[in-house]
């Protein structure tokens, strides 16, 4: 088998928080110069991201038009136009639903296509809540929304890893339970990973992991680590994807992202 080159990707897909952003959440001017002049040598760029695809073309606005993004961790993905989700499954939802009812210092969120719900009373969360969501509704009671759910996001203040997960993690039997940032745990239908989207989006395009390049950071981003040869690790990354991935670039806020796409350039 010959050894995959960089100088063959044809698909890089990038997570935006700790890996594309910056620690002020901003995308940098060179990003987006990359973006076209790959374009031009035939390299598609797709966003793959926890957030909101609202949120997610909202940051990067300037190739919005254009862009392909894998929104809700999986859950959604915007394709030429088309839109596939993988709804929450119904038969853990009410269950869900009333296991987050009986803790404290959680912030759960319904995340759906084109909105997000939260309870009300959260005025301290809702300034978090805005930076990953520029579209959400606040509502008496979570039970109350009766259309689909694609993801359940829950916030901590202070760790996810430490209080929420271990309190989830019951409900691995129906759903994916994903720890997706420091305050975040994602919860979803089983196939709402990553790199389930994007095997997806491989199939279509007819890329092979072989000619992928993937950046991220934290665990949310680890099954698409495993569907790209050139897999990178961001210096600032959750030890469990520095250990996943087959490569490391500079953190975030040393632009690690933009570093491997100008090397790619140059080999264009």
């Amino acid at each position: 088998m010959n050894t995959p080159l960089l100088k063959d990707v044809k698909l890089v897909v990038t997570d935006m928080d700790g890996t594309l952003l910056n620690n002020q959440h901003q995308v940098s001017d060179l990003f987006f110069e990359q973006y076209w002049a790959l374009k031009e040598k035939g390299v598609q760029i797709v966003a793959a991201s926890g957030r909101q695809h609202n949120s997610i073309v909202e940051k990067l606005a300037p190739i919005a038009s254009d862009l392909t993004v894998i929104a809700e961790n999986g859950a959604m993905t915007t394709h030429l136009g088309e839109t596939n989700c993988l709804g929450f499954p119904t038969q853990a939802y009410e269950r869900t639903l009333a296991l987050l009812n009986q803790q404290h210092g959680m912030h759960p969120v319904l995340c759906t296509n084109g909105s997000a719900y939260i309870a009300r009373g959260q005025e301290r969360f809702e300034e978090i809540l805005r930076e990953y969501y520029s579209h959400f509704n606040v509502i008496d009671r979570l039970e109350d929304y009766a259309e689909e759910v694609l993801k359940i996001a829950i916030y901590h203040f202070e760790s996810s890893e430490k209080y929420i997960y271990p309190v989830v993690a019951v409900l691995e039997d129906h759903v994916k339970v994903k720890i997706s940032g420091p305050n975040w745990v994602d919860l979803s239908h089983p196939n709402a990973n990553k790199g389930y989207a994007l095997h997806a989006l491989q199939q279509k395009l007819g890329i092979s992991p072989a000619q992928t390049m993937v950046f991220g950071d934290y665990n949310n981003d680890l099954e698409m680590m495993s569907q790209a040869h050139f897999s990178f690790a961001m210096e600032n990354a959750h030890p469990n994807v520095l250990a996943a991935a087959n490569y490391k670039t500079s953190s975030n806020e040393n632009a690690g992202v933009e570093k491997m796409l100008g090397e790619l350039l140059n080999l264009l």
